[in-house]
């Protein structure tokens, strides 16, 4: 009986330890910082990934750490996602995403290739800089911005959203 508390006992600290160092390492300034490239870990970065499709190119885009995202992921987990895009000030496309995510939104500069979180429901892929208060999601990985602006063409576009 007292070897079953002492393992109880052990257990509750073991626990407590745990959600003590995962609550404490999430500060505001972590929660918008990108994944780091060259990170050794390939788990954690395949888990900060999802592809994105379109036409027939697909594009992996590495994704920030923040709620949104978070909840992007789960949302995918589920299925893929696609959207209906359509052209907005020559800078940008931008499409509904059926559903509402977290918002964490931030002044932004945004570069050729971000994606972006517009009102808590919304897509944005910036092929021009644009300086607004957005939610970055994240950034397509390995393309310019001449190839971004060919592969998006100048119309309505559809894309796909799906994890890895």
């Amino acid at each position: 009986m007292k070897k079953h508390k002492i393992y109880i006992l052990i257990l509750s600290i073991l626990m407590i330890v745990v959600l003590a160092v995962g609550y404490g390492t999430n500060s505001s300034s972590e929660t918008a910082s990108t994944v780091n490239p060259n990170t050794e870990n390939a788990e954690e970065v395949q888990n900060n990934t999802m592809k994105l499709q379109i036409g027939e190119e697909v594009f992996t885009v590495t994704l920030v750490e923040n709620s949104s995202t978070e909840a992007l992921k789960e949302l995918l987990a589920k299925g893929p996602v696609t959207i209906n895009m359509r052209d907005y000030g020559n800078m940008e496309k931008v499409g509904g995403l059926g559903t509402s995510l977290p918002r964490n939104d931030e002044q932004i500069t945004t570069k050729p290739g971000d994606l972006i979180l517009y009102l808590g429901n919304s897509l944005v892929i910036y092929y021009e800089p644009n300086s607004w208060n957005f939610t970055r999601l994240g950034k397509i990985n390995d393309i310019t911005q001449e190839e971004l602006k060919e592969v998006l063409g100048s119309g309505n576009v559809t894309v796909t959203l799906y994890l890895d």
